[in-house]
């Protein structure tokens, strides 16, 4: 199970981005996220054909698939959305991982019986947008 944001453990944090210049304002290699919706499409065509790594925040299982045809690397969805996102990404043999995301270490349980890939903390994203 992937974690990120979690105090135990050292991770790699994910910078939120809203626009294609704020890519600037991040590291090398960084992972980059942001919201999937029309107004980001010329921000996650970019993404993908400059073949960097970054993560979608889905709202239900319509852009979850999109998402994964965009080739992101990670797929970021709502408690509530969780398990039926990871069956999806099983089914369809997603190469793009599902993570949940958790406010509190009280869900980390549940998450951890439904199987989903792994978890992502508040504490994991840096906004590099102004």
């Amino acid at each position: 199970m992937l974690i990120f944001g979690h105090t135990y453990i050292e991770f790699t944090p994910f910078y939120h981005i809203s626009e294609i210049s704020d890519i600037e304002r991040t590291p090398a290699n960084s992972t980059l996220f942001l919201e999937f919706n029309e107004a980001n499409l010329d921000v996650i065509k970019h993404l993908q054909s400059n073949k960097l790594r970054f993560a979608l925040e889905v709202t239900n299982l319509e852009a979850l698939v999109l998402a994964h045809n965009l080739n992101c690397t990670y797929m970021v969805v709502s408690e509530t959305l969780a398990k039926s996102a990871q069956t999806v990404a099983e089914n369809y043999l997603f190469d793009a991982k599902i993570l949940c995301r958790v406010q509190q270490d009280q869900a980390l349980e549940e998450i951890i019986l439904e199987g989903i890939d792994g978890v992502i903390y508040p504490s994991a994203i840096i906004k590099a947008s102004l």
